[in-house]
């Protein structure tokens, strides 16, 4: 039976109604603001997950706040003005040590590589002796500290005998181009981007590293980290960003099509790069963490120098809610 003429204005008044009820309670979802490199891999996941629609279908609504590089981006999260940032296991421990706990969800097994010239002769650490050796981060990058740990454990000087230079992975990269460097420990995008010119190879990868210290390759090595007094006071934001990360995860997975959108902000203008970079960043999807692989993060933890009373406590790498 249709509405009463006189009647219709009322109803129309009270879709409005709902429809403006609705759009507000979606409006009012709280946010999540996570700080990440402006052109780093993270981004890329994230741009994903709010793409799809995956952070409000979790009960939350996704700011990224991109900034130039990582200490700014631990100074979003120690200060704050971010809720989560994306920080490496060594970071977190070391906050840890400061007195400043954080919750930690992995975000990637990818670490890096040991990329050398397509006809050198290197294959293992033990070839890298005396050679010149271009480290990206720094003295305390986990790539380099994981190098030495294996080094020491080979009965090797590493740090003695080759000819070190530190340096952001760029100007490593355009210095192993120009013949300036033997070999170059680098983060995974830009081993890649190496590797996509066709000049060059990995010798070995950081995860050939893990598994010569009797650990398992894929520990998940990068996480999501969230200040751990703003974990216990938004379980639930928490959990339903967890929940939306696995979910953006089998989306980037579903196949080559759904990585399209992401192109322009990848920077690549070839094929083959583009590939190399989407598959780079699947291999280094995280399996759950198990109480097995905890235990190894912490293992890790104690073979790069940390002693067993300093470790980081089981409780701050995040499980899901039972």
């Amino acid at each position: 039976m249709n509405p009463r003429p006189h009647s219709r204005p009322l109803l129309q008044l009270a879709l409005l109604m709902t429809g403006w009820l609705l759009s507000t309670a979606a409006a009012a979802q709280p946010t999540l603001r996570v700080s990440v490199l402006q052109f780093g891999t993270a981004h890329w996941e994230l741009a994903a997950m709010r793409e799809a629609g995956l952070d409000r279908a979790n009960g939350f609504e996704l700011q990224v706040q991109p900034v130039a590089n990582l200490a700014g981006s631990h100074l979003a999260v120690s200060s704050g003005s971010a809720d989560s940032a994306v920080a490496d296991l060594v970071w977190v421990q070391a906050q840890h040590e400061r007195g400043l706990d954080y919750r930690y969800l992995p975000f990637s097994s990818s670490i890096g590589d040991i990329v050398v010239p397509a006809n050198s002769s290197v294959q293992s650490v033990a070839d890298l002796a005396g050679l010149r050796l271009g480290v990206a981060g720094g003295p305390d990058s986990k790539g380099w500290m994981l190098l030495n740990a294996v080094a020491e454990r080979q009965g090797l000087d590493l740090a003695g005998s080759a000819r070190i230079q530190y340096a952001a992975p760029p100007l490593l990269s355009e210095a192993l181009r120009r013949g300036q460097l033997d070999a170059v420990v680098t983060y995974w995008h830009f081993a890649a981007r190496l590797r996509a010119d066709g000049r060059f190879r990995s010798a070995f990868a950081m995860r050939d590293l893990l598994t010569a210290l009797d650990l398992d390759a894929d520990l998940p090595v990068l996480g999501y980290v969230f200040r751990d007094d703003w974990a216990q006071a938004h379980p639930d934001r928490l959990a339903g960003f967890a929940k939306a990360l696995e979910q953006t995860q089998r989306h980037l997975a579903a196949g080559p099509d759904v990585w399209q959108p992401l192109r322009p902000m990848m920077r690549v203008d070839d094929d083959a790069t583009f590939a190399l970079l989407r598959d780079g960043f699947l291999n280094g999807t995280p399996a759950p963490l198990t109480g097995a692989r905890v235990n190894d993060l912490r293992r890790l933890l104690t073979l790069l120098g940390t002693g067993e009373a300093a470790l980081m406590p089981a409780r701050l790498f995040y499980a899901p809610p039972s």
